[in-house]
């Protein structure tokens, strides 16, 4: 394909083909004014208010990050008791495997009685 097609692109101008769009910013919206925000009288509330972001039950948040780290580490715990289990076995080390899949069921039970600790964190 030559570029004999394609027709040539129009030079940039800024503004628009509309002259209406080309007025300043406060013609074209009277309704916006420089104090609009903190000082137009129509608007009453400005935000969420004092205090938002910050935490209001701390107590309830470090229980809750405490819980989650022990989460975590019986959940990396089981996945290197799988790896080590699953080797086991594939080796024919059944005696091995059998006491792994145990401790992985006894992870399993720490992990659900952390669960079921505060059922009103749910």
């Amino acid at each position: 394909m030559s570029d004999d097609r394609i027709p040539p692109r129009p030079d940039y101008l800024p503004g628009s083909a509309q002259p209406r769009l080309n007025r300043p910013l406060r013609e074209r919206y009277p309704q916006i004014r420089p104090t609009s925000g903190y000082g137009d009288p129509r608007i009453r509330h400005t935000g969420p208010g004092p205090g938002a972001g910050t935490e209001q039950e701390p107590e309830r948040s470090s229980k809750l990050n405490a819980r989650l780290t022990l989460a975590l580490t019986v959940v990396v715990g089981q996945l290197w008791a799988l790896t080590v289990t699953v080797n086991e076995w594939m080796e024919g080390n059944t005696g091995t495997a059998w006491w792994g899949a145990g401790f992985l069921v006894l992870s399993f039970l720490v992990v659900l009685g952390l669960w079921l600790l505060d059922p009103k964190d749910r």
